[in-house]
């Protein structure tokens, strides 16, 4: 299946041949098991996609919601789209590293991670990676990759927080070294 029309995520599961909807299913329970609250389940560019609501930012290029992650079969190959390692340079590094660190065999793009069988993906590191990119964060990054106007609170701030719960802001300052204003969104 190249790209399907369902319009819901059973309908497009029940197109799926048996042994593709087994590994299917069980990828999505993993991603719907560690996505971080705020984002919504649906049937997107022909695919499971896991997203931003409109609701909540509607200000997207497209007038599409933002996408955070998104699983689809294609016909020799199953993909797992992860924008959160695609809008953070840092994140994809790290997830790359661990990745081929797993044994396993990195087969990725920009975004798209190929797997042909489940055992080809290391789940409990896709699992932290979809922990890790709260909704607020993952916004204003896909936003600022679309060219969107974001304010310098939400523009500085990574989404993260270290050890003793401060804000980290994009460029790497933590704590008191941080220097944040704004309700502690933005460094100076």
């Amino acid at each position: 299946m190249a790209r399907s029309s369902a319009s819901t995520v059973e309908e497009y599961l029940s197109e799926l041949a048996p042994e593709r909807r087994e590994q299917i299913e069980i990828v999505r329970d993993v991603v719907l098991d560690n996505l971080p609250d705020g984002y919504e389940e649906a049937m997107n560019w022909g695919m499971i996609s896991w997203e931003v609501p409109l609701e909540r930012y509607p200000d997207t290029y497209n007038k599409q919601p933002l996408m955070y992650a998104a699983l689809a079969s294609q016909k020799n190959y199953m993909s797992l789209y992860l924008m959160c390692v695609y809008t953070h340079e840092d994140d994809k590094t790290w997830f790359e590293e661990r990745f081929r660190a797993s044994g396993k065999k990195l087969n990725m793009g920009k975004s798209c991670v190929r797997f042909k069988k489940i055992d080809d993906l290391p789940m409990e590191l896709i699992a932290k990676r979809l922990r890790q990119r709260p909704l607020t964060s993952t916004s204003v990054a896909m936003s600022r990759r679309a060219g969107n106007r974001v304010s310098n609170a939400e523009r500085c701030w990574s989404g993260r927080t270290d050890t003793t719960g401060n804000r980290v802001c994009l460029k790497g300052h933590q704590g008191e070294d941080a220097r944040l204003r704004d309700s502690n969104r933005a460094c100076f």
